[in-house]
């Protein structure tokens, strides 16, 4: 029955090809190795081959007497194939598994096609998922791609089939079953395409609920803080009202903490009506937590600027309704970028899973569709803030210490009233979120815990910082931000 077999091996590209006869009484097995590619005896090493299980009932539903079976194997990275935009998910060895049987798109099988995709034990934290290429899907890629029932057959001097440059698709999982086993992942599939297995990040189901469970209490016990916050903010600037500097300072902190209650907000409404909204209740809901999120960037930046001008620019600074322009500034400018990403489309449904394929939490959000608005509206955005902020966070920390070097400024001599106005002023300017950039992969759990509590708890942080450094002021007026920068001013004045 199994009439020829020729290979070919060329960089990244191993296929072999075989005729086979409508005949054929039992199943056919190939195996494969990334190194090696197909082949019809194991001739690799032991513990890392692949197997392709090719069920009869493909060839005897064939009219033709004798079929053309074309399996490739195929190194993406060398090749630069398969690149779908936005992927996150690891593929497998770079390895793409391909089946061609005749000339005609083979789909709907009884019995379905079973690829074992060899390999060690994962990693924890990681799901494999069968997937095929899907030409469909997604936008044009970078590389090259060939779909399902193509017929892509190699002629006869066996080159592999080279669909055009720029061909949409991405990877899909429809019709294929995961069966993660002790020797490797088994993939049953009720088509022929181009196969492999991805390794998505994801969260086991306990670790989930752990994390979905301390967000929750967390943001709960930060709005009540954040509403003590405003309230005392307000006291302060009551109380000092004849103090410029001071209630300008203060205007900033209750917008901040206003921006993160109503992040806190949104989350918790989030979480609790995403599930059971209408589609287009989701993307408003969706839309309101990223204008939230982006307001809350928004004024820890304009925090980071007003501290570049009293610590830096000290002299010669006035601008009319400063802090009302800060206002249209810090609530503004996230309305046009929302409404921007709205336009497109990009907010709906974000689905978390977990490793065992169950469901964590339906959100409204930035679909999967639209990651780019994502990676540049949130990571690009407060990746800038981050770097200004931690600029003009290390040029106050230098000038503080020096003031105490020269015995200007005795309120801060206790250590631990030291090390708590610069834990606050460094959470004030986004530290908080600084954990999301180390966030990647399997290996960051604890990264992801601390992310969590740090940025669900900020408004405790805020609320404490503000209360340690504003109050009493009776004994203590030299241990304010604003006696330092009159001190400061004094003493450029004396030096010009």
């Amino acid at each position: 029955w199994l009439q020829s077999g020729l290979h070919s091996q060329l960089a990244g590209l191993k296929t072999l090809l075989l005729n086979v006869s409508r005949a054929v009484t039992r199943d056919l097995l190939i195996t494969f190795s990334p190194k090696e590619g197909p082949s019809t005896l194991n001739t690799t090493e032991e513990g890392k081959t692949g197997k392709i299980h090719l069920p009869r009932e493909i060839f005897q539903s064939l009219s033709s007497q004798t079929v053309r079976v074309v399996v490739t194997v195929l190194n993406i990275q060398q090749l630069g194939m398969f690149k779908e935009v936005n992927q996150t998910a690891q593929v497998l060895d770079n390895t793409v598994v391909g089946i061609t049987v005749g000339e005609s798109s083979i789909s709907g099988l009884q019995d379905p096609v079973q690829l074992t995709f060899a390999h060690r034990q994962l990693p924890h934290g990681v799901t494999p998922q069968c997937v095929f290429w899907d030409p469909s899907k997604g936008t044009p890629s970078a590389g090259l791609g060939v779909g399902p029932g193509t017929g892509a057959v190699p002629s006869t001097h066996i080159c592999a089939p080279v669909p055009a440059a720029g061909q949409a698709g991405g990877w899909h999982s429809s019709g294929c079953a995961t069966q993660p086993r002790d020797e490797g992942t088994v993939c049953s599939c009720n088509h022929l395409t181009f196969f492999t297995l991805l390794l998505n990040p994801a969260l086991d189901n306990s670790t989930a609920r752990a994390l979905v469970a301390v967000a929750t209490a967390g943001c709960g016990v930060s709005m009540a803080f954040s509403i003590l916050t405003i309230a005392f903010c307000i006291f302060i600037r009551c109380r000092f009202r004849f103090e410029e500097t001071v209630r300008i300072n203060l205007g900033l902190h209750v917008n901040l903490v206003g921006s993160l209650l109503l992040l806190n907000l949104a989350f918790l409404l989030n979480s609790g009506l995403s599930g059971r909204t209408h589609p287009r209740t989701c993307r408003v809901l969706g839309g309101f937590t990223h204008y939230c999120l982006l307001c809350c960037f928004t004024w820890t930046a304009l925090e980071g600027c007003q501290l570049y001008l009293l610590f830096v620019k000290v002299l010669g600074i006035y601008i009319h309704h400063y802090l009302a322009k800060l206002c249209l500034l810090g609530w503004g400018f996230p309305v046009l970028v929302v409404g921007v990403a709205g336009v497109i489309g990009s907010y709906g449904e974000h689905i978390i899973w977990t490793t065992d394929h169950q469901v964590i939490a339906h959100l409204c959000w930035i679909t999967s569709k639209h990651l780019l608005v994502h990676y540049i509206t949130n990571c690009g955005y407060f990746g800038l803030i981050f770097l200004f902020n931690m600029a003009v966070f290390g040029v106050v920390t230098q000038k503080s210490c020096s003031l105490q070097d020269t015995g200007a400024v005795q309120g801060y001599r206790k250590p631990w009233k030291v090390a708590l106005v610069a834990a606050g002023l460094f959470c004030l300017l986004g530290a908080t979120w600084a954990p999301t950039f180390l966030i990647y992969g399997t290996s960051s759990m604890p990264v992801l815990y601390l992310f969590t509590i740090l940025n669900s708890l900020q408004g405790i942080f805020i609320f404490i910082w503000l209360v340690v450094l504003y109050y009493p002021k009776t004994k203590e007026t030299t241990g304010s931000l604003s006696y330092i920068i009159r001190h400061d001013k004094t003493t450029t004045g004396s030096q010009d």
